[in-house]
């Protein structure tokens, strides 16, 4: 696995250092003291996990990711306990270490990050390989979605709207679930609260995608990777 430290304080980059060295698996990629100065090196290279210090200078760990349209695996590290219960909100951080931590506690998070993907690769899998479908848990009543009749899929706050060619399904989970469980080979996030099937795609003007009767926003930060999947220039 590949990863990287955004740690700002000297010795707890050097603890990390010495454990990372001990497992032969992980491959560090780099270590920096700011979000801002590991930003590049998240966009070039495929990094599977972070080790992502909370309080750090210009943006918080927390608020970093967020900004992240495909996070990787985040593991935590601070030193304080009360941030555990707002990181653990987002879907990605896959552990939480409060300083300091032994090496035992660094491999059990290690663990973790090994199980998440796992779960990650099995359930693309499923998506691409087997019945092509998803059941949705609604109101005690299990619906069977056809994920390529999925048209798109809307975010509003912690609630979800599934939008099929047959209906629509309204539920509270993530857009980010939702991301990582569609094939990259219809599926592509193009808005903070928006992820389409662009095979349903029946024209795009200005910063506005038309799928059927549906205007669908474009966002800023989407648009060059949407337009280059589209093998637009």
């Amino acid at each position: 696995m590949k990863c990287i430290i955004i740690e700002d304080e000297i010795p707890a980059q050097r603890i990390l250092l010495n454990y990372i060295s001990k497992i032969p698996d992980l491959q560090l990629k780099g270590s920096y003291q700011s979000a801002l100065e590991a930003n590049s090196t998240l966009q070039k290279i495929g990094i599977d996990v972070v080790f992502l210090d909370i309080n750090l200078p210009d943006i918080s760990g927390i608020q970093y990711i967020k900004t992240l349209p495909k996070p990787p695996a985040i593991i935590m590290t601070t030193a304080y306990h009360e941030h555990a219960v707002e990181s653990f909100e987002l879907d990605t951080i896959c552990d939480y270490l409060v300083k300091p931590f032994s090496f035992e506690r660094f491999l059990k998070a290690i663990n973790k990050v090994r199980k998440h993907e796992s779960t990650m690769v099995a359930n693309t899998k499923s998506i691409e390989n087997s019945a092509e479908s998803i059941f949705l848990n609604i109101d005690k009543t299990l619906h069977k979605i056809n994920v390529r009749d999925i048209l798109y899929v809307e975010s509003d706050k912690n609630y979800v709207t599934v939008v099929t060619k047959n209906g629509k399904y309204s539920y509270l989970d993530s857009l980010k679930n939702w991301i990582q469980k569609l094939p990259e080979t219809h599926f592509i996030q193009v808005h903070k609260s928006y992820v389409i099937n662009f095979r349903e795609i029946e024209k795009i003007v200005g910063n506005i995608v038309f799928i059927r009767t549906e205007k669908i926003p474009i966002g800023r930060i989407y648009k060059s990777i949407f337009l280059n999947k589209l093998k637009f220039d």
